[in-house]
């Protein structure tokens, strides 16, 4: 180990150093030296298999429209039944999400990385082979379960994990990687044979899922906890865990203890673990809560029902999947433009002004019928929605302290499960009853409101540390 240099012996007490160590001082020695950290090989290494992770959950949120034309005519699937598959996803990932998300702040990070994938690519190769909409449907809830702690736990562990300086770029490419997953899944629903080998395109499509959820699974194995949780829970075992870091990203193990910098609103990792609703964190928790809970209404609202209602405007079952997948590929551009915007703007005014244009064009999209408006529009609502949607998770994650961030995201992130998983319900009869239009323009007014909220309620978070937030 390097020579040391800074507060004494006891202050500390990484490998080869005595003393207890001080839990507070240890968490700011984690902060600044990852913090001062170059964007090396390693991060990217470590970016990749976070974000090939996230790619099976849009894959699912993609898949939860874009299953239900595909499914055969013998099953007879009533309007009950395409509400019930569209949303069983999204009540399992809440479900998941509030009984899951809590474990990573108590186990750590990178084992709840291997229990999440483990558990969807059993439940979504069981999926495959449903005989009928009912064990379908259940299936679907139980593989969404799987995966409701596993986006809070990707913008948890990265933003931990990334320079300050990088945060929001790196969260932005991560999901980007994620994000291929929609047009991925649009090509392959209108385009493979609807029999294959004697099996329905639809149930190739969920094993393909689990098969590579799986091979994930042996990459995530490689991966490191996280040394701010390693700080806050077991502080012997943190600086080793950074000069690790250091050593396998080729770099030369810092020699500096800096002092302790002031500790942002509820950051304070000592003494009493802190509490969501307390004083301290109130306001950033209902800031959140109504970001996860109006937020989704432009994300989901959009894109759930998307391929009905193509299909309401008289537009057929292939042409309206053909133009969902050239719309989709609106989700990984998105998040490539975010990538070059994340750390120029501030994240709240992104979070601002991409609501604002995805009720615009979400407008266009659901008051449109010809085709060269649809496609653009639909174009544009996708991008600007997914611009949104990584803005907001990454802006929230930088929100919370390091004890309980998993958490907060997580029980946040179930309210936009919920959202999903009653949307159908609400704009399916309104879609039947009064089209399109009204079904878009309810949406917008909704996401509008969450951009009133964030300008109102939200601090600055670019390039400042985590812990000085």
């Amino acid at each position: 180990m390097a020579d040391i240099s800074g507060p004494p012996p006891s202050v500390i007490n990484g490998p080869g150093i005595a003393g207890a160590p001080d839990p507070q001082h240890v968490q700011a020695v984690v902060a600044k030296r990852l913090d001062g950290l170059p964007v090396t090989r390693w991060h990217r290494r470590v970016l990749a298999v976070v974000g090939l992770g996230s790619f099976f959950n849009f894959f699912e949120v993609a898949l939860s429209s874009l299953l239900v034309p595909l499914l055969p005519a013998a099953w007879v699937v009533t309007t009950t039944d395409k509400s019930l598959l569209i949303s069983a996803t999204f009540a399992g990932e809440l479900l998941g999400a509030v009984a899951l998300s809590g474990l990573a702040d108590r186990i750590g990070r990178r084992r709840m990385f291997q229990i999440n994938l483990v558990a969807y690519a059993v439940l979504s190769v069981a999926a495959a082979c449903a005989q009928g909409p009912t064990q379908l449907i259940v299936l679907r809830f139980l593989l969404g379960i799987g995966l409701g702690a596993e986006l809070a736990l990707v913008d948890t562990y990265l933003t931990e994990l990334m320079p300050a300086a990088r945060r929001g770029r790196m969260l932005a490419t991560a999901y980007a990687l994620g994000m291929l997953a929609v047009p991925v899944a649009g090509v392959l629903a209108a385009r493979l044979p609807h029999s294959l080998a004697s099996v329905s395109s639809w149930r190739w499509l969920m094993v393909l899922a689990g098969a590579g959820a799986l091979c994930v699974y042996l990459l995530r194995r490689n991966l490191p906890e996280s040394p701010r949780w390693l700080a806050a829970h077991r502080p012997t075992e943190a600086l080793a865990a950074v000069e690790r870091i250091e050593e396998t990203a080729g770099l030369p193990v810092t020699a500096v203890f800096p002092a302790a910098p002031a500790l942002g609103l509820g950051n304070q990792e000592g003494g009493e673990r802190p509490k969501l609703w307390g004083s301290a964190l109130r306001k950033r928790t209902f800031l959140v809560c109504l970001m996860e809970t109006l937020g989704p209404v432009g994300f989901y609202g959009f894109a759930s029902i998307a391929p009905l209602v193509l299909l309401h405007k008289g537009f057929t079952v292939v042409d309206s999947l053909t133009y969902l997948a050239m719309t989709a590929i609106g989700y990984p551009l998105g998040c490539y433009v975010l990538m070059h915007l994340a750390e120029r703007i501030q994240r709240r005014t992104l979070v601002i002004a991409s609501s604002l244009l995805v009720a615009v064009a979400g407008t266009v999209f659901g008051l449109g019928d010809s085709v060269w408006v649809i496609i653009p529009a639909g174009l544009l609502t996708t991008l600007m929605s997914v611009i949104n949607a990584t803005v907001s998770r990454a802006y929230g994650a930088e929100l919370f302290p390091t004890a309980v961030r998993n958490t907060a995201l997580g029980r946040t992130y179930s309210l936009s499960r919920l959202v999903a998983a009653i949307l159908p319900f609400c704009t399916l009869p309104v879609l039947e009853h009064l089209g399109a239009g009204a079904v878009y323009v309810g949406c917008a007014s909704l996401i509008a409101l969450m951009s009133l909220a964030v300008a109102a309620l939200g601090p600055r978070t670019n390039a400042v540390a985590l812990e000085g937030i």
